[in-house]
């Protein structure tokens, strides 16, 4: 049986350091449940296979897509569907927190200085 744990996101935020490093908090079938701090200009990027949500539980951030952009504020979340380029924007620092499917890399279809390795945390 596997084990049961609830999950405190205060409590892993405050163990993540760097910003646009996704650290995986939780796996359910087959998604990835995963924590990320962000602060400035990410890349533009898409994913070929994989929606992605994006849920802020603290501050704000601007999704640039190419059709426009849109502003996410806490307790708000946007889905970017698979194949849609986007990037995302933080002014200042924010708390957000991805569902996607095990395997999504964090930069999609470009590998670059901010690709990172899954991580648990």
């Amino acid at each position: 049986m596997d084990v049961i744990r609830k999950v405190n996101l205060a409590e892993k935020f405050s163990l993540i350091h760097e910003y646009r490093s996704p650290k995986v908090a939780g796996e359910l079938n087959g998604q990835h449940v995963k924590l990320v701090k962000m602060k400035g200009e990410f890349i533009w990027h898409h994913h070929e296979l994989e929606d992605e949500m994006f849920l802020v539980i603290k501050g704000n951030f601007l999704m640039e897509l190419r059709t426009g952009n849109i502003e996410v504020n806490e307790g708000e979340f946007i889905i970017i569907p698979r194949g849609v380029e986007h990037r995302p924007v933080a002014a200042e620092e924010v708390e957000i927190l991805l569902f996607e499917p095990a395997g999504t890399l964090n930069t999609g279809n470009i590998r670059n200085d901010f690709t990172r390795d899954t991580e648990v945390i």
